[in-house]
């Protein structure tokens, strides 16, 4: 009996367009805050209102974000770039028109590559990046009467990332997104906030059956305020469509939301016809010319970026996909990482010891890891401490760790002689002690060596509540045995 679904036939066809709110102090055009949070047109002016008279002037620090992300992204970088404008009426668009980029986007031919798999990768074509403003925004839900327009929003930059239609599933999607967001985080142009709006995605999707050669019509789905609603809007839509198409019916080329507490999308606008935004160019700035002079002074001052480090931990430090993905998620904790390698020999224990000890530190005490009170030379030297065999990693990390968050000035070493820590290794001494536990218990030690050599774990116990602890653990084991094991 077959367990192929009908849903298994078609395939989807995805491009997502994703806005990127720049962290530049003032907006794109004008010398206007670019803020977040304060009081409802609070931060406009009369160049952000396109009134008489005003004239815009380009953020060089928008040029910049946009070269750094194309240069990420593996994009080449236009040398000639003219900004246009794009015509539109709408409430919170004070001027009439967006300034952007149309036929002279900085930066084309790009692409990210996402992992599917701990084995399988998959690129992602970027088609275009380019610069803009942001509209005001309209809030339908405050009065029940009227629409009220917040402008705070209006000419805040953006960098508007084109795909390619390459994805071709709603996880796919997801993986993609939540690289995207990673990046611009690692770049320091955007915070990647989806809930707050300053990084925001809309997505096109259509369906086709499996091997076919043309697309299919094309849904755009926007005002999805995470990554996840993302993945759910176009798991959604997807069935829709496939569900049209099974039941005769054809797709209708339209803008749709999605309905977060639904889970389903529904109807905003047609777009049978194409829209005309008479783009024109902007006649109040002149092109920009991007050199390469300016691109590798640019690239000079990117950070190590997601790819270049995995790469990096997977292949010269032996680390497993999995702790090179974890140890990179945020750029603080990579950043962090790097610096306890500056001084540490030992890469997978230092792995282990960022991944365990301080990020459990700063999950429980609700902290970032700029706020941990001493640097990775610190934590090398923790680490060092243990893999001499002075200190066991449960002593280092349970009495001497949270003294080094307390106490920033003292060495682990330090903490480990003042609290008297160090581990019991010369083995005259530790035999002794071995003797005396084997000696009380001549039953088990008969078991033992009957077969039941899970005993040994009883033994360790019982030599560590002799030493208070400070039994070095390989040592033991090893003389344990050999006493245990003598006729």
């Amino acid at each position: 009996m077959s367990t192929t679904s009908i849903y298994d036939t078609y395939e989807a066809v995805i491009g997502l367009e994703v806005h990127t709110q720049l962290l530049t102090k003032t907006k794109a055009y004008s010398n206007d805050e670019a803020a977040y949070g304060a009081m409802p047109n609070a931060l406009v002016s009369p160049v952000t209102l396109g009134l008489p008279g005003t004239l815009p002037l380009a953020n060089k620090t928008v040029i910049e974000f946009a070269i750094r992300l194309g240069l990420a992204t593996h994009c080449t970088i236009r040398e000639r770039n003219e900004y246009a404008r794009k015509n539109y009426f709408y409430a919170d668009l004070p001027k009439g028109y967006q300034i952007t980029q149309d036929k002279t986007p900085i930066c084309t031919n790009g692409y990210i590559d996402i992992k599917l798999s701990e084995t399988e990768t998959k690129r992602i074509g970027i088609h275009r990046i380019h610069m803009e403003e942001d509209a005001g925004k309209s809030m339908h839900d405050v009065d029940l009467t009227d629409t009220l327009v917040d402008l705070n929003r209006a000419g805040v930059p953006l960098l508007e990332i084109v795909t390619e239609p390459d994805l071709r599933s709603a996880d796919e999607a997801y993986k993609y997104l939540t690289e995207v967001r990673r990046l611009v985080r690692y770049l320091d142009i955007c915070d990647g906030n989806m809930e707050e709006g300053s990084l925001r995605c809309d997505a096109n999707i259509s369906v086709r059956i499996k091997g076919a050669p043309q697309f299919g019509r094309k849904v755009e789905v926007k005002n999805m305020n995470s990554i996840s609603n993302v993945k759910r809007a176009i798991e959604h839509e997807i069935i829709r469509q496939i569900d049209i198409l099974e039941a005769g019916g054809s797709i209708d080329t339209e803008t749709r939301s999605f309905d977060a507490p639904s889970g389903t999308t529904f109807s905003l606008r047609s777009k049978e016809a194409a829209n005309d935004y008479r783009y024109f160019p902007e006649p109040d700035l002149l092109p920009v010319i991007v050199t390469e002079k300016e691109i590798e002074r640019v690239k000079s001052t990117l950070p190590p970026l997601p790819d270049e480090l995995v790469k990096k931990y997977t292949q010269e430090l032996q680390l497993s996909i999995y702790d090179a993905s974890v140890l990179t998620d945020a750029k603080e904790i990579a950043l962090y990482f790097e610096d306890v390698l500056k001084h540490a020999s030992n890469a997978k224990a230092a792995a282990n010891w960022v991944m365990g000890p301080v990020k459990s530190w700063l999950n429980e005490n609700a902290m970032h890891i700029s706020q941990l009170s001493f640097g990775g030379k610190r934590l090398a030297e923790l680490i060092a401490l243990v893999d001499s065999g002075k200190v066991s990693f449960s002593v280092a990390s349970q009495k001497i760790f949270p003294q080094m968050v307390q106490h920033p000035e003292w060495t682990a070493n330090e903490i480990a002689e003042r609290d008297n820590l160090i581990q019991e290794s010369n083995t005259d001494t530790l035999l002794v002690v071995v003797k005396e536990v084997v000696a009380k218990y001549p039953e088990k030690v008969a078991e033992y060596r009957g077969g039941k050599v899970g005993l040994l774990g009883m033994f360790m116990g019982e030599v560590m509540k002799a030493s208070k602890g400070k039994a070095d653990p390989k040592v033991t084991t090893e003389l344990l045995k050999k006493e245990l094991e003598q006729n």
